[in-house]
């Protein structure tokens, strides 16, 4: 099946743990995806939203796979405009990798989409 797929990596001078911290705790979130945060529970099955100040919701999704501080997969679909909202579920997961003293993050955004605007 073609799809559309996004990989970026990069290397943050950081342990795991204080890495994974910032993934998913909504005080750090706001620093780095635009004042918006995730609001989960952080749980296999649980849903997932990235919501702005004003309430409304960016994103939403499920928690598909969560080890942390290794691994973290989100069932994503966005929910602002109508034309990637149509595009259906993608799929974000989240790698991170001890590289010496830095943590290699793998950012994999992919979606079972040709050509996708989402992606």
């Amino acid at each position: 099946m073609s799809q559309s797929k996004f990989v970026y990596v990069t290397y943050i001078r950081t342990t795991r743990e204080k890495l994974w911290e910032a993934l998913v705790t909504p005080a750090f979130n706001k620093q780095f995806w635009f004042g918006t945060w995730q609001d989960c529970a952080w749980t296999e099955g649980a849903s997932w939203k990235l919501t702005f100040e004003d309430g409304r919701i960016a994103d939403e999704g499920e928690v598909l796979h969560i080890d942390p501080p290794n691994r973290l997969v989100l069932k994503w679909r966005h929910a602002l405009r109508p034309e990637l909202t149509a595009e259906g579920y993608s799929q974000a997961t989240f790698v991170l990798e001890p590289a010496e003293e830095t943590v290699k993050l793998t950012v994999t955004h992919e979606i079972p989409v040709p050509g996708s605007k989402l992606i």
